[in-house]
């Protein structure tokens, strides 16, 4: 047998999928290395529960090919198998088992023999040790993402596949998950998650932007931010949508680009202070009332609005 020990977590070539004539992920090539955490980051309908079901096996690609551990996902399932976890957006416990016989259960089906330690070890490490006997039903949607997360890992997995593990969970639950997810990532197990939210993927050691099936870049969040030309200045004000109504619609140096958040919009430029002089100009004419100005580093929601854009005008 071919040795796999050196090949990346995920590689992935051409891979695409299409429903009838909706085409839901296009020609993605993306490589994963071992013990990373790669955030697959997008709006609905980008792709991302797509992919990772290829990335498991559970639907085959229309084109291309995927391999996990080396391995070719259509033709080593078996194998693969105990050495993936996954976490489905719609992960189904057992809501009349309490925790301790969900884990059981989930063991039983990775055939692992003596799982009581592990069970132990998962209680612990999820801080669910108090309410092991508790049934799954019972549960608030934090603790059944974690009871979820020690189902996933009772078999040892190499590699996990988590399809947006935190939506619909509270910011406080949201926080300790992903600190466990951490802690997996730390005893060298390879995390690939999907998200909606850009903060998320800024703790992972990958991010992959995906829009309406296509791969628009894979890299670092540091480098992903360098992408970033020019400065961003940010306005909070009274009136976002007049604000941006005033601003120039085409690119100039001091307005490159105009991004709306709520109650403020960040504008990219050459520079700010010019900026700041001009913007606040225009505004203060509008009637617009000004709270606060300053400079701000790019985040990575700055980076995919741009890109976004970018992929459109094209």
């Amino acid at each position: 047998m071919v040795s796999t020990e050196g090949s990346p977590a995920v590689c992935t070539y051409s891979l695409s999928r299409q429903f009838g004539d909706l085409t839901a992920v296009q020609a993605l090539d993306l490589q994963i290395e071992r013990g990373t955490m790669c955030a697959l980051v997008g709006p609905d309908g980008a792709g991302k529960t797509t992919t990772i079901r290829m990335l498991c096996g559970i639907i085959p690609p229309s084109k291309g090919r995927v391999e996990v551990l080396g391995l070719d996902v259509q033709h080593n399932r078996r194998e693969l198998k105990h050495r993936i976890g996954y976490l489905s957006q719609g992960f189904s416990l057992y809501e009349d088992l309490s925790i301790d016989e969900n884990i059981e259960f989930f063991a039983e089906i990775h055939q692992v023999g003596d799982f009581k330690a592990r069970r132990d070890e998962l209680l612990e490490f999820t801080r669910l040790t108090p309410f092991r006997s508790r049934l799954a039903g019972r549960l608030s949607g934090g603790m059944k993402k974690k009871l979820a997360l020690a189902c996933t890992l009772v078999h040892r997995p190499e590699i996990i596949f988590l399809d947006e593990p935190t939506t619909g969970v509270d910011p406080v639950s949201r926080r300790d998950f992903w600190l466990i997810l951490s802690q997996v990532l730390k005893e060298g197990v390879s995390i690939v998650v999907s998200t909606p939210y850009l903060d998320e993927a800024e703790r992972c050691t990958q991010v992959a932007l995906l829009s309406a099936g296509n791969l628009l870049a894979s890299d670092s969040p540091i480098r992903m931010h360098r992408r970033m030309e020019g400065h961003i200045v940010e306005f909070t004000v009274s009136d976002v949508r007049t604000s941006t109504a005033v601003l120039p619609q085409e690119a100039v140096n001091w307005c490159l680009e105009v991004q709306p958040f709520g109650d403020r919009f960040d504008v990219r430029c050459e520079n700010v202070d010019i900026c700041r002089r001009q913007v606040s100009s225009r505004l203060l004419q509008a009637g617009v009332e000004i709270f606060d100005v300053r400079e701000v580093s790019a985040s990575l929601e700055n980076v995919f609005i741009s890109m976004l854009r970018q992929e459109e005008a094209i």
